[in-house]
């Protein structure tokens, strides 16, 4: 099972201890909130008002989670973090319309099925009105975004095999904690950086698990 937040929704007692008879693997991770801004600071420092874009139905289980550990985070780096909730391309263009009406705009994308299936709307508008973009995963820079950060699929996909090997062996769900992230990684678009006027710095292009030219 992989959930946004198994302890707030319900789904288990506890990371380490889930009980009952079920036990998987966490996709939100509270820190890596915070570090989206701080990432997008780095890159574009100029940015003081950072706009969380998603789908108003579809980010709902991310939405607040994500939102209060950005808050929590945005005071220290300068910045403000406002909710977009959205429904289609029509609504993306307005909010991100209505963010590039003042400097200092930034926006951030939550990573949720609204969100990936909308990405070019998200990105073109994104473009259009000169706003870096961060999206939370993978796909995002690929397709033009500045940069994404999120955990390594792949090696959540062979923990995964790894918990299914051991309940065939007789573990009790019960007993396995429940996993979160603990590979990350960071992709930057230098093509898009530079077209909008931002300066990479070299510490960060050192940081990068791929950069996109």
């Amino acid at each position: 099972m992989l959930v946004a937040d198994p302890v707030g929704l319900g789904v288990v007692q506890s990371l380490a201890r889930p009980g009952g008879n079920i036990t998987g693997f966490s996709s939100y991770d509270a820190p890596i909130m915070g570090k989206w801004l701080q990432l997008l600071k780095q890159i574009a420092p100029g940015v003081t008002r950072v706009a969380v874009i998603f789908g108003a139905e579809t980010g709902s289980s991310y939405a607040p989670l994500s939102n209060r550990a950005m808050e929590a985070a945005a005071p220290s780096l300068g910045m403000t973090v406002t909710r977009a909730p959205v429904h289609d391309d029509a609504e993306i263009e307005q909010a991100i319309a209505a963010l590039a009406r003042e400097p200092g705009g930034g926006l951030l994308c939550l990573p949720e099925n609204f969100a990936v299936t909308h990405r070019g709307a998200i990105i073109g508008a994104a473009a259009r009105h000169g706003l870096p973009l961060m999206g939370g995963i993978e796909v995002f820079p690929k397709d033009g975004a500045l940069m994404s950060y999120w955990y390594d699929t792949v090696d959540q996909f062979a923990q995964a095999a790894y918990y299914i090997d051991r309940i065939l062996k007789g573990a009790s769900a019960a007993d396995l904690p429940v996993q979160q992230p603990t590979k990350y990684s960071l992709i930057i678009n230098l093509k898009t950086a530079k077209a909008l006027g931002l300066s990479v710095p070299p510490s960060m292009l050192d940081l990068a698990d791929e950069v996109i030219e």
